[in-house]
């Protein structure tokens, strides 16, 4: 079985690379605001995410109830409890960083094109995996800073969960709501340029990752993240992946799913949203300089659920007999 590698894994790498080398750009001094660029593209990619959003397919899901409660519970309440578990292991604030980027990613929404993707490949239910997948990001907008709010709260001094949801409200909920208003209008040409919108969204997140390394990278503070760090780090994303999957799976088992609602209720279920995790840092951690210790995990986990969900999905399509 062949397996290309994935072209925006690779802009990422590149992105961080680029990051390193020069960033001065994405620095605090820097006489580009990017801040202000990236806040603006965020607002258009959740307008154009709304334009594709069809109310009356949103209503027609809603049948389903068992597993898109199912998806919507791993999403939100199995990963950040699974990540909760390992709280008390924590003890220095150098781990509590990157505890807190892991819980950061569990408390994340599912990403939407993959999932239907890959439910697509491995013959899964399709209108379930569009809705779940549609859906968990209007979620995400209120369930991760509440989820988020718990420990930044405590942590740093200048989180204010009413000043965050005033953003989330005017950079993603507002243009998401105005881009459902013009679907009817718009919908169609959205859908015909779909491809010309998803670049655009990745180079968004692209800009994103870069001003947030670049960042970090010239605060230093890469340089107390020694290599066995990334290491278990690695490990744990691979772990927190698996734990997910089975987990979904034995559940799907006892509530009688069929194959095809099981295949999306795991595809869909242990899925984490870049696009959402590079958008919510920014508004959520604001100026951290430890933003890409943040984003670190999840961008691991993106690069890694499209890996072996690829792998699952064509060995789904094409089983032994």
């Amino acid at each position: 079985m062949n397996f290309k590698i994935d072209k925006f894994i690779l802009a990422i790498a590149t992105t961080v690379f680029l990051a390193y080398l020069f960033p001065q750009l994405g620095s605090k001094s820097s006489p580009l605001n990017l801040d202000l660029i990236a806040s603006l593209g965020i607002s258009l990619i959740f307008f154009f995410y709304g334009l594709k959003l069809s109310p009356e397919k949103i209503k027609t899901g809603l049948k389903n109830w068992k597993l898109h409660l199912l998806v919507q519970a791993s999403t939100f309440i199995l990963f950040p409890l699974i990540v909760l578990l390992f709280l008390p292991l924590v003890h220095s604030e150098h781990n509590k960083n990157i505890w807190l980027a892991f819980f950061f990613l569990a408390s994340l929404p599912s990403t939407v094109s993959s999932s239907v993707v890959m439910v697509s490949i491995a013959k899964g239910n399709i209108p379930a995996a569009i809705f779940n997948a549609s859906i968990s990001g209007l979620i995400g907008i209120a369930i991760t800073p509440l989820w988020m709010g718990i420990f930044l709260n405590s942590s740093n001094s200048n989180f204010d969960l009413r000043e965050i949801y005033i953003k989330l409200i005017t950079e993603v909920l507002l243009p998401v709501i105005l881009g459902l208003l013009l679907h009817r209008y718009l919908g169609k040409l959205a859908t015909r340029y779909n491809n010309y919108l998803s670049t655009f969204d990745k180079s968004v997140i692209l800009l994103i990752i870069y001003k947030s390394f670049a960042t970090s990278f010239d605060e230093k503070v890469f340089n107390a993240l020694e290599v066995s760090n990334l290491v278990v780090i690695s490990m744990s994303v691979i772990i927190l992946f698996y734990l997910a999957y089975f987990i979904t799976g034995i559940i799907s088992d006892k509530l009688g799913f069929n194959l095809e609602d099981k295949i999306t209720a795991q595809f869909c279920g242990t899925k984490k949203s870049l696009v959402h995790g590079t958008i919510f840092s920014k508004i959520l951690f604001q100026n951290a300089t430890t933003l890409g210790i943040v984003l670190l995990p999840i961008m691991l986990f993106h690069g890694f659920q499209i890996f072996i969900i690829s792998i699952l999905a064509n060995k789904l399509s094409n089983p032994v007999k």
